[in-house]
């Protein structure tokens, strides 16, 4: 065996599994749901000026809020995954509930100046494949008797088993009332990843780290319409972790690095929204429209770096596109007390079939939104929201033999990850926000 066969490919499977998740409720592995009232709307609130959990989309609008307010909350998320493969296939073992903070504070300073801090989680989700998912991967390499005792084999391809990533985004903004329709806002967007771990059947690898960027956003109100936008630049998250070869005959043969620390830079995406809404029966029903662009095209390689020799471990291409969003959003005030909402967008795949990853089963879908906000008094507000993600079906047919002697690692896009792959993901939001006087 060379060991070019087994230590670059087999540690460029595992560190997709860093970045990427099958499960996340956007295109690629954003998860763009901040709020309960997001959730409801399908994301649509980018030109909302008036619900306070609009804020974490589009700053700028706490300039139109006559209060501070405090939103606190949880966002569940129930995924669900299915491959069918010739001999293989299955269910993914997927936790069943991954849970990720909704908290933003908005404070009035005076009639010109407002300050905010959102604390959410933008990024992430976990997928976890069993060993003997996919056919082509399961394959083992008989090893020379002597030296090794007979009968004795190593894994011969790493199939992916379990990725994780779980990143929370801290944005502290600031907001000016330019004029009494227009206000501008721009801030920083602070990253951790809190967790970033990657199981295949030959390697592990988990890390941790940070990385921060800039938002900016505007908002225009003028009596029944309002406009918003909303940027967040690309940043880059730079992490430090651990990998570790599970079959320690692989470094025995120099096959594969023995266990080390490394480094890893994830560039995620920029976001771009853009949005109009219009009041049809005024202070009662209203509607927004919005468009947002997902700059993924700055997901194009990953590169480890080993701390022990300093050399560069992997350089893996993605090549993802930038993609889409259209989102369509609803608000209904029942009564004085009670708003409904609905929602429904469709979010654009970034994944081309050249890099089709068994991570990151990745396709368009379809979000489904309904939810209730209720003001227990004057200051307290309880919000409910429910969303249903549904991928459409991806049946990836390569034409792209996969070889497991000369390129083990070498799997995305390769007819070993050929099947029908089905995606669906339960959202539940619940948001406790109360109003205030600070100043």
């Amino acid at each position: 065996m060379r060991r070019a066969n087994f230590e670059l490919p087999t540690l460029a499977a595992a560190v997709l599994g860093l970045c990427a998740s099958s499960n996340a409720v956007a295109g690629g592995f954003a998860v763009p749901e901040l709020s309960t009232a997001g959730i409801g709307t399908t994301n649509a609130l980018v030109a909302n000026p008036d619900e306070r959990g609009a804020i974490v989309y589009n700053p700028a609008a706490m300039a139109f809020h006559d209060q501070s307010s405090i939103n606190t909350g949880l966002l569940l998320l129930a995924p669900d995954s299915h491959v069918d493969i010739p001999g293989g296939g299955g269910d993914a073992t997927n936790a069943d509930w991954f849970v990720a903070p909704m908290i933003q504070a908005a404070i009035r300073i005076n009639e010109d100046w407002s300050a905010g801090l959102g604390v959410t989680a933008p990024f992430g989700l976990e997928t976890r494949w069993a060993p003997n998912t996919f056919p082509a991967l399961t394959g083992r390499a008989a090893l020379p008797s002597p030296p090794f005792a007979p009968g004795s084999s190593v894994p011969l391809s790493p199939q992916p088993t379990q990725s994780k990533l779980e990143i929370v985004n801290f944005t502290p903004t600031a907001t000016y009332r330019v004029t009494p329709e227009l206000a501008l806002s721009a801030g920083a967007d602070i990253y951790w990843a809190k967790a970033a771990q990657l199981d295949s059947t030959i390697t592990e690898l988990e890390g941790e780290g940070t990385g921060w960027g800039f938002n900016l956003s505007a908002m225009y109100v003028k009596d029944r319409f309002s406009a918003g936008i909303n940027f967040h630049s690309a940043p880059t998250v730079s992490l430090d972790g651990t990998f570790s070869v599970l079959d320690p005959n692989l470094v025995l043969l120099g096959a594969a690095p023995p266990s080390q620390t490394a480094e890893l830079d994830v560039d995620l995406p920029w976001r771009l929204q853009v949005g109009v809404r219009y009041e049809i029966i005024q202070d009662q029903l209203a509607v927004e429209l919005d468009w947002t662009r997902n700059g993924w095209s700055e997901f194009q390689e990953i590169k480890v770096v080993g701390d022990r020799t300093g050399t560069t471990l992997i350089e893996d291409q993605n090549q993802w596109d930038d993609s889409n969003a259209f989102r369509l959003g609803l608000t209904y005030n029942l009564v004085e007390q009670t708003q409904l909402r609905l929602g429904y967008s469709f979010d654009e795949t970034p994944q081309g079939d050249e890099f089709f990853s068994a991570r990151v089963p990745d396709n368009d879908r379809h979000l489904f939104g309904l939810g209730v906000a209720h003001k227990l008094n004057d200051r307290i507000q309880l919000e409910l929201g429910y969303m249903y993600v549904m991928l459409e079906d991806r049946d990836f047919r390569s034409t792209r033999p996969y070889d497991p002697v000369n390129a083990p690692g070498d799997i995305n896009g390769t007819t070993a990850l050929n099947g029908d792959y089905s995606s669906e993901v339960h959202l539940i939001g619940l948001e406790l926000s109360t109003s205030f006087d600070a100043f």
